[in-house]
């Protein structure tokens, strides 16, 4: 009998799986057949990984993951994923599938808050169209002048790019209420440097899972990884997934004339740039360098925009 089911958690290569119709669990393995699927240019499993390669019908091995809708063999003596739905999205860092939302998680310090890395995981989550609410945490370990300014700086955030945000004591469950309602009927995904308090967060949402956490190291700035593997966990009428935690992040844009494109509050007035095909460096009377100037563009966000524009530059052809 076959059903269909969600993988909420993956270790190694065993699979726990919900029955979307009667919850049941199934632990699972992956059908051999997986190994050797073909996809055509058009299917959500065909990937390219650089600027040199195309799309086209190719035989590939499909790995389940975290998030992939499945149908289930469950009438076997050790249950088998026979069948993987079509993804609508599908994510490296954090390696999970068909993700709604991003719980993207800041803290105020240790490690201090870095506009630059919010405007590369912008861009990157961009790439993927996914939603994304920003929580700062730790804004019981800053006085209240740190905290003002961080909030002043990210008040752009709010207002042009329309990115909602909480301020979060997890340990004392401080603004953890009012995040309850924003994981309804989503599968939600929460990522972040380590070290940020991404599982103490998890932690305050859901007291029971007592998640272990490792405080910022103080001799290396960084934390440890906590999380050891993906998992999604059932909460208010959604899923939360906790991932491992990780400090390097790649912008996987080949074409540095397509960084553009991820900024919408440039888009939205480089239709007032002397050319139409402005990438808002070095060309005259442009006028994102204009807003710049003026104040109406934060200086460290246009900063990293340049500073990404030259990293794609500099990238080596991936073959």
């Amino acid at each position: 009998m076959l059903v269909e089911g969600l993988i909420k958690k993956q270790i190694s290569n065993q699979y726990t799986i919900k029955d979307l119709r009667t919850n049941t669990e199934y632990v699972a393995i992956a059908s051999g057949k997986l190994r050797y699927v073909k996809v055509d240019e058009n299917s959500s499993f065909n990937k390219t990984y650089g600027r040199n390669t195309k799309k086209e019908q190719q035989i590939i091995k499909l790995s389940p993951k975290v998030g992939d809708r499945v149908l289930v063999d469950v009438n076997k003596e050790q249950a088998v994923i026979e069948e993987i739905k079509t993804r609508k999205n599908d994510l490296i860092r954090p390696d999970v599938a068909n993700v709604d939302q991003v719980l993207l998680v800041f803290s105020v310090v240790r490690p201090d808050f870095s506009f630059h890395l919010l405007d590369k995981f912008l861009v990157i989550l961009k790439e993927q169209n996914l939603h994304v609410i920003l929580v700062v945490s730790k804004i019981d370990l800053v006085d209240e002048e740190t905290l003002k300014n961080v909030k002043k700086g990210l008040e752009y955030y709010h207002e042009k790019l329309q990115i909602e945000i909480y301020y979060v004591n997890s340990k004392q469950r401080i603004g953890i209420d009012v995040l309850t309602e924003v994981f309804k009927d989503k599968i939600t995904v929460l990522a972040g440097q380590t070290g940020v308090g991404k599982s103490t967060l998890l932690n305050a949402l859901m007291p029971k899972l007592d998640l272990k956490t490792q405080e910022i190291s103080e001799a290396l700035g960084r934390g440890k990884h906590t999380t050891r593997h993906s998992e999604l966990y059932d909460y208010n009428d959604g899923f939360i997934c906790d991932t491992p935690g990780f400090s390097k992040i790649e912008i996987r844009i080949f074409e540095r004339e397509q960084l553009k494109d991820y900024y919408e509050d440039f888009q939205e007035i480089a239709h007032d740039c002397k050319f139409s095909t402005c990438n808002h460096i070095s060309e005259p009377d442009c006028a994102v360098k204009n807003a710049v100037k003026n104040g109406d563009i934060p200086t460290s966000r246009y900063d990293s925009y340049v500073q990404f524009y030259e990293e794609i530059k500099n990238k080596k052809n991936m073959y």
